[in-house]
């Protein structure tokens, strides 16, 4: 039987070599970093570990194994810096090898000009994030609900067919209109990520409705949880250049933090967590849903990354007290007397 230590020795293991290597060459304070940015990619991505979960049970063991090998290379040197690097470019409409140059010869300048597409990132993602919200709540057929008087409301308007579009698209607009960010790039950035979403859901439903191809429905999955975890990390990548502009210390930050939290996420799968703790996948939408609140909400105001994060983890964590009640309940009444 698999133990809670055998998920997490894997990244126990690399942060304690990333801990060593970051101490060697930069010193205590940069190691200091090192643990504050782990432990709030850790906290910012708390959520995305049970939402991750729901989506990876649907794969085969494969695909699992596959999201903590491919899917942590991509996370770490795709979400957190290609990624970046691309936005930037593409912003600026400068060549991706200057900038990528830029990044590890000028940190401190690279971070001013991600600093400068700021508002491109946050629309992407809070965007994308807000979707995946909406989907949830607007879902009909749902059994189980974490807060009834909020979501019964939304269940009863969810028979209007793209209606969660007709939402973000308006909230998108608005916001365009009172942003001090340039308006054409939180535009183009904003519908590429509801485009991408609309994209990624049409895809998976065609290949579960049409396709028996375990392979297919698997390589569709893991592309969608990438894209997701992408849109969940922008804001902590661009966070994190407020911390440091050592791309060594950033980066290995940011690898710990997102290899625990895959680690988590196949260790929830193989336990079942959300089965057991009923509230615990319901709650994690309302933490998407206010994690994508407070990225848009940046668009006109500053919102700092650690009330972020906290929004998302008190949501969980109310979740998770809520169905230990619940079990417990349910536990007492099955008991003989």
């Amino acid at each position: 039987m698999t133990t809670f230590l055998q998920y997490f020795q894997g990244p126990l293991i690399i942060a304690a070599l990333g801990f060593i290597a970051v101490w060697y060459q930069a010193g205590m304070a940069a190691l200091f970093i090192v643990v504050i940015l782990s432990i709030l990619e850790i906290t910012l991505s708390f959520d995305n570990a049970v939402v991750n979960a729901k989506v990876l049970a649907k794969m085969n063991p494969v695909w699992q194994k596959r999201f903590l090998t491919w899917g942590i290379l991509i996370a770490v040197f795709g979400t957190r810096l290609v990624l970046p690097i691309v936005i930037v470019s593409i912003a600026l409409s400068t060549s991706p090898v200057f900038i990528t140059t830029l990044a590890l010869t000028d940190p401190v300048a690279y971070g001013e000009l991600l600093k400068g597409v700021e508002g491109a990132i946050t629309a992407f993602g809070g965007i994308f994030l807000f979707m995946v919200a909406l989907k949830y709540f607007f879902e009909e057929g749902r059994s189980i609900r974490f807060i009834a008087r909020i979501e019964r409301p939304f269940l009863q308007w969810g028979r209007l067919d793209v209606l969660e579009v007709a939402i973000a698209i308006s909230v998108l607009t608005g916001l365009s209109f009172i942003s001090d960010f340039d308006q054409a790039s939180i535009l183009v950035a904003g519908f590429i990520g509801l485009l991408l979403f609309i994209l990624m859901e049409g895809v998976g439903n065609i290949l579960s409705a049409r396709s028996k191809n375990v392979a297919q429905s698997g390589l569709v999955l893991f592309i969608y949880l990438n894209i997701l975890d992408s849109a969940f990390s922008l804001d902590g990548v661009v966070g994190a250049f407020a911390l440091s502009s050592n791309l060594l210390v950033i980066v290995t930050g940011l690898c710990i933090g997102a290899y625990f939290v895959r680690a988590l996420t196949l260790f929830m799968v193989a336990k079942n967590t959300l089965g057991h703790l009923v509230y615990l996948e319901r709650g994690s939408n309302f933490a998407i849903l206010g994690l994508a609140i407070s990225m848009l909400a940046n668009l006109v105001m500053y919102v700092p990354v650690i009330i972020t994060g906290l929004v998302g983890l008190a949501c969980v964590l109310v979740a998770y007290y809520a169905s230990i009640k619940v079990a417990r309940k349910s536990s007492l009444a099955s008991s003989p007397l």
